[in-house]
């Protein structure tokens, strides 16, 4: 299903989010790896598994033509600053459910940018028929995240501890949060 974009305009920046395009290739790989580099609330350090403009149009050529896949960008004048992306399964059992991943760019925090990407993921995963939306390893200290993904329906339903070895050399905990559509 394709989605129409919406625009945006939260605290004097406007923004619109939109299905990812083959065009948004090459930015989308650039972008992915500045995220990683801002923030260890991502599973991956900078440049870990990295996804090159080749793998990136790969990968939205697969979504784009899958039922249960969706990937958007959120594109401030042409400039990517976040995207989403709902990966759905094939397999018959976990066709009711999507696993959901998000970054943005630090510079555009508190923008709602995050929010809205899911809140148009939610409605389009409600449109088609997915009941279960699933993030995980959501880092335990992301408090703002959890918050928001609990004001949008979340509940935590499972928690990893020491899951995750970041910078400090200290080990914490994330979770898993879904969000079931009855």
């Amino acid at each position: 299903m394709i989605i129409e974009h919406r625009d945006f305009h939260v605290k004097g920046v406007s923004y619109k989010i939109r299905p990812a395009v083959r065009g948004d290739a090459k930015k989308l790989s650039e972008l992915r790896l500045q995220i990683d580099g801002e923030t260890e609330n991502m599973d991956r350090e900078q440049g870990e598994g990295f996804i090159d403009e080749a793998g990136f149009e790969r990968i939205i050529e697969n979504d784009a033509n899958h039922p249960r896949n969706l990937f958007l960008v959120a594109d401030c004048d042409g400039r990517l600053i976040g995207y989403s992306r709902c990966q759905g399964y094939d397999l018959k059992r976990f066709s009711h459910k999507v696993v959901y991943g998000l970054g943005v760019l630090m510079d555009f925090w508190g923008y709602a940018i995050g929010k809205n990407l899911m809140i148009e993921s939610i409605a389009w995963a409600d449109s088609i028929g997915i009941k279960k939306i699933v993030l995980e390893g959501v880092l335990e200290t992301n408090e703002k995240a959890i918050d928001m993904y609990k004001k949008l329906g979340f509940e935590i339903e499972g928690t990893m501890k020491k899951d995750k070895l970041l910078s400090d050399g200290k080990y914490y905990t994330s979770y898993i949060m879904s969000r079931f559509n009855d």
